[in-house]
């Protein structure tokens, strides 16, 4: 703990803000996760470079985090501090009529919204998914046939020691819910997007219409992480599972949701055992019964 209050020291004389001794369930939107010493979220790449170089000369174990919404965290908490990269870095500016320059914590709701502002067309089917532009690139997320890789330029990240890289698109590796940066100890802290000209109207609608789907077909009034598995090659993981008879399978409070079988959501106080056994449990079924093993996409922050 002597590294970590070094650290804290430090981060405080940099007018960087610390929020010491945070509940993880207050930051993921799975609402699930003991306490962490301290959540540090730097203002701008600069500090964030300078926070890193203290890290590793203290050698505090750390991890990074965006809008929490892909993440599900151990009930134990976290030995270690978090640094999240969301409201505090969330500029976005054009650099001309078709590309858009972001910082990594902008939420990508925030980011689609600016594209709508701009007439941009490209972007619609991020609308709804409620991450942050570094963790979309992290997974090169995606949905409704649309994904980041098809709109990223360029993005830049911040290594173990401090130094500031720069990726093109080829460089990223992106594929389904896959990035270079996923076996990188990088943090991703701003990108670029090259998008097209539109009708302002149309995208607006294409929006709305694929905000309404996501509300007709997921559960958005539980606690969740997103899609819970990634989807086998010519299959659909939420298919599978409700083929299997899983639909509603619950342990403790947590459960298989009965409005997409894709997603396992918080239903009742659900612990991070609790989820932990239903992904264990749908997994080994669905292997059982149809061959496929369902890869957990939701990332898990351990103790």
């Amino acid at each position: 703990m002597e590294k970590i209050n070094s650290l804290i020291g430090f981060c405080e004389d940099l007018n960087c803000e610390v929020r010491k001794s945070q509940l993880l369930r207050d930051y993921t939107t799975f609402k699930i996760g003991g306490e962490c010493p301290a959540v540090i979220l730097p203002s701008d790449t600069d500090m964030l470079c300078e926070i890193i170089k203290k890290i590793k000369a203290l050698d505090v174990k750390f991890t990074v985090i965006g809008n929490g919404s892909n993440l599900l965290c151990d009930d134990k908490g976290f030995n270690g501090v978090v640094i999240k990269i969301g409201k505090n870095m969330d500029s976005i500016s054009l650099v001309n009529d078709t590309t858009i320059s972001v910082s990594a914590g902008t939420s990508l709701k925030k980011l689609c919204n600016y594209a709508l502002d701009n007439s941009l067309t490209g972007l619609e089917f991020a609308y709804g998914i409620p991450g942050t532009v570094g963790g979309a690139v992290f997974m090169n997320a995606g949905a409704y046939d649309g994904e980041i890789k098809q709109v990223i330029v360029s993005c830049e990240t911040v290594d173990m020691n401090g130094n500031i890289k720069k990726y093109t698109k080829e460089e990223m590796d992106l594929s389904y819910r896959h990035s270079a940066f996923q076996s990188k100890d990088e943090i991703i802290v701003s990108a670029v997007f090259e998008l097209k000209k539109g009708d302002k109207d149309l995208i607006s609608e294409k929006m709305n219409d694929l905000m309404s789907r996501r509300k007709e077909k997921q559960p958005l009034d539980l606690p969740n992480a997103g899609s819970t598995f990634k989807r086998p090659v010519g299959q659909f993981a939420g298919k599978l599972i409700q083929d299997c008879g899983l639909r509603g399978f619950r342990m403790g409070g947590a459960m298989v949701s009965d409005k997409h079988c894709g997603f396992v959501v918080n239903k009742e106080n659900a612990t991070f055992d609790d989820v932990m056994s239903v992904i264990s449990q749908v997994q080994d079924k669905v292997l059982k019964e149809t061959g496929f093993l369902l890869e957990c996409e939701v990332k898990i922050l351990k103790y």
